[in-house]
């Protein structure tokens, strides 16, 4: 029997809300803290509110206190026009920090440059800066149209932010800088203005890829001149969708070279290792890296908040912690009552909805005019209700949101004093990048990290060195996985007839995945070129972010009325026939998923419990690229075929998470080619380890949980960008094998970076599991929230040993190369 950890897409259901011991009761009441206009309560202040009340104090497991920094300012170059000069004094900066005018003097020089500094360091400035000089002169050419620049975000709601600073900064300059977002929000009468006059486009790798280049003899002007591409919060073009960025500007690079252009590259990142190695990866050009910030800094914060053990328990019998969500809500409604504006970051959608709701609910009873001063904010939103939130926040008629990382790239949320982190994100990264929301306008910030119950989680909150003393984590992408490759190779050739020279660009792969797509009929060689051979639009072979295929539409069935969508990857656990769908606070029950339409649909209710899928997985190995021995074990690295199918659902009671039944589901299966890392015992090994037969399972399927858990902290991913497979006897390997594997196509490289790190990282999953406090197994060590078998069988104390046998194998070999 096989047991199965799987990767999101395939279990994103909340776990359910547990009961305190205690009841909640806001820590102070409203009229208590008047909260002038302008006026930032001080960190340390409000932290010691918080902590006060019964077993408060003692969930706050480390407080790091970053002290305040002082700036360190330079001069701008000389080429900068004293009219940007003038527009950037007349917004109050009157110099530059140091690192701002470096990145100018490189961009003005022709140097394509990343800038890697800390939150709210202004590194839209730096790139601004040379960008509108640049215009300016442009502006003032013979030909009209002069220079342009492209300007590249992850998000939508980042493009849309950018675009109202770039007008505030520009409006003393006159017509010469002319800004315009270009994305699916734009309207269809606007976008022709925005292609023959923009001189400065606002937009997304996704409409690049799908519109821009596709339609590029109509960008021809625009592409003939650029000068400049911008590409903003460059540190999360990671995993899959890092890689189909990075053939998406290669594709970019081809056209304007067809157009006699060479575009530099600006790049902002939160602070990463090594950015400009990434960058260069990301671009495929050389890249020069600023990485020493010369911003000041205000006191920061920072407390690890573990949630108190309940009187529950969940499966197999085993102790429940209060959930990172219950107790997120809990600190945002007593932050809102303290008058402390905050923004409580949640790792999924249904979260972010769960606190919002939550937190309206307690607000409730203190004062009526709170809740409405509370919101969600995540993707699947139409437009219109993602810029109504937006401004809201702006204003500061907003003083708490529940967000999801839609919110965490770059928006100026000025005036914030609080974050809170439902759950580590990810990657430290991404934890910082979060956190330096709050105290955006130099005033000191208060970030708190709440842990879920989970292995990672609960290492990081007693292990804090592992958080504050240790750098960031490097990007992680790979352009030349085939499952990437390909569809770009056929919508390059689509934009213009791809030639021999034209491969190099692509990378080393493209020469052999040529003719397997001549074979594949997708393309057809004439004379010196390939060309595209179908009618269908080449760009609409592949989505970018990975997701696997068009979202699906949630549709109230009574009205007609779209809520919003769901990425199709998560479709089969997330909005199947009978699952709990929450939208705005609102609950809905799925009657009815049509895959072949992409439609679910919905109707309001209010059921008393959640739902969550179950799965089964295979796994079989189609090639071992690279092994090594750890004594008598093996240590794998190679591609493999995942086959996985939901094939029932729980239903949950919202408050204490008993089961009330299970329901069958007929969902076909789904096939997954990928990457992995793997590893296999012997019997000997087992007899040295004293695993017997009987606990053999239960102590693979536990080691599995747990490495996958705390994986993020070596490879730059998510727990749920990864699965995992444990069989006490493999039919490919003949041996017990645990594997992970990444949840995506062709691979994302993080179960590559597992596999070079494989000896650190199986130590810290033995001594998480060691270090937990439970008796048997709980999910802050070894239970999974997403597993497909319900976290059955697991033996925690046969995994810490056999563990220790792998890892004494492992000691004997030197590391895997790099």
């Amino acid at each position: 029997m096989a047991f199965n950890h799987l990767p999101a897409g395939v279990h994103d259901a909340l776990r359910p809300l547990s009961v305190r011991p205690v009841t909640h009761s806001v820590s102070m009441a409203h009229d208590q803290i008047p909260r002038q206009a302008g006026i930032h309560p001080s960190p340390r202040a409000v932290l010691g509110r918080l902590s006060t009340g019964a077993g408060r104090g003692a969930r706050i497991t480390h407080t790091e206190h970053l002290p305040p920094r002082p700036g360190t300012h330079a001069d701008w170059p000389s080429a900068i026009r004293p009219e940007v000069i003038n527009a950037i004094r007349a917004a109050g900066i009157d110099r530059p920090w140091a690192h701002q005018a470096r990145t100018a003097e490189h961009a003005l020089r022709g140097d394509s440059v990343v800038v890697a500094t800390g939150t709210a360091s202004g590194k839209s400035l730096a790139y601004l800066a040379p960008v509108l000089s640049t215009l300016l002169d442009g502006s003032e050419a013979p030909n009209g149209r002069g220079t342009t620049a492209l300007y590249l975000s992850p998000t939508k709601a980042l493009a849309a932010d950018q675009r109202r600073a770039v007008s505030g900064l520009t409006a003393p300059l006159g017509t010469g800088i002319r800004a315009a977002v270009y994305d699916g929000d734009t309207p269809v009468e606007e976008r022709e203005w925005v292609r023959q006059y923009a001189n400065y486009v606002l937009t997304n790798p996704d409409m690049l890829h799908r519109g821009i280049l596709p339609g590029h003899p109509r960008w021809s002007s625009f592409l003939r001149a650029l000068r400049y591409v911008v590409i903003d919060e460059c540190h999360t073009y990671r995993g899959v969708f890092g890689s189909h960025v990075a053939q998406v500007l290669r594709r970019l690079r081809r056209v304007c070279a067809r157009y006699g252009s060479s575009p530099v590259f600006l790049l902002a990142s939160a602070t990463a290792s090594d950015p400009a190695v990434a960058a260069s990866r990301l671009t495929g050009v050389p890249v020069v890296e600023i990485t020493e910030d010369g911003s000041p800094r205000g006191e920061v914060v920072f407390a690890l908040w573990e949630p108190p053990l309940t009187e529950l328990h969940g499966e197999q019998g085993a102790p429940v912690r209060r959930t990172a969500t219950a107790e997120s809500a809990d600190l945002l409604t007593d932050l809102a009552v303290q008058g402390v504006r905050t923004v409580t970051f949640v790792r999924s959608r249904r979260g972010a909805e769960l606190i919002a709701l939550i937190a309206q609910e307690r607000l409730a009873e203190v004062d009526r005019s709170l809740p409405d001063r509370i919101a969600a904010y995540r993707g699947g939103y139409l437009p219109e209700e993602r810029r109504a939130l937006e401004r809201a926040l702006h204003s500061g008629e907003l003083l708490g949101l529940a967000a999801t990382t839609a919110l965490e790239l770059g928006m100026d949320i000025a005036g914030l004093d609080a974050v809170v982190v439902a759950g580590y994100p990810g990657t430290r990264a991404s934890l910082w990048q979060q956190a330096g929301r709050a105290g955006r306008t130099g005033e000191g910030a208060l970030a708190i990290l709440v842990a879920r119950d989970d292995p990672l989680d609960t290492y990081l909150v007693h292990h804090p060195d592992a958080l504050f003393r240790q750098p960031v984590e490097s990007t992680v992408l790979d352009p030349d996985n085939p499952y990437v490759l390909a569809p770009h190779l056929c919508a390059a050739a689509a934009e213009l007839p791809l030639t021999e020279p034209d491969l190099e660009l692509f990378g080393p792969a493209t020469e052999e995945l040529m003719p397997q797509l001549e074979q594949r009929k997708l393309l057809r060689r004439r004379a010196t070129a390939w060309h595209w051979t179908r009618r269908e639009r080449a760009a609409d072979l592949t989505d970018i972010r990975g997701a696997g295929g068009s979202p699906v539409q949630v549709v109230e069935a009574a009205t007609g009325r779209l809520l919003g969508t769901v990425d199709a990857a998560a479709a089969h656990t997330t909005v199947h026939e009978g699952a709990v769908h929450l939208h705005q606070g609102r609950s809905y029950l799925v009657r009815q998923l049509d895959l072949d339409d992409s439609v679910a649909l919905v109707e309001e209710a209010a059921p008393p419990y959640s739902t969550t899928a179950r799965d089964t997985t295979a796994i079989s190995i189609l090639e071992t690229t690279t092994e090594v021995p750890w004594g008598d074990a093996r240590l794998c690295f190679g591609s493999v075929e995942v086959t996985n199918q939901v094939v029932s659902f729980l239903r949950r009671k919202l408050i204490t998470g008993e089961v009330l039944g299970e329901s069958k589901l007929d969902l076909p299966p789904r096939t997954l080619r990928t990457r992995a890392v793997w590893w296999t015992v012997t019997d000997d090994q087992l007899e040295e380890a004293r695993v017997h037969p009987q606990a053999l399972g239960g102590a693979l399927h536990a080691a599995e949980h747990a490495s996958i858990g705390i994986l993020p902290l070596f490879a730059t991913c998510d727990r749920w960008d990864i699965g995992g497979v444990s069989v006490p006897l493999h039919p490919d390997t003949l041996l017990p094998t645990v594997f992970v594997y990444d949840g995506h196509p062709g691979g994302a490289g993080f179960a590559e970076r597992a596999f070079h790190t494989a000896a650190r990282w199986l130590a810290a999953t033995r001594e998480a599991i060691a270090a937990c406090e439970c008796e048997a197994g709980c999910p802050s060590c070894i239970q999974s929230p997403k597993c497909g078998n319900g976290n059955d069988p697991l033996d925690k104390k046969a995994a810490i040993r056999l563990l220790t046998t792998l890892l004494a194998g492992a000691a004997e070999q030197p590391p895997a190369a790099e």
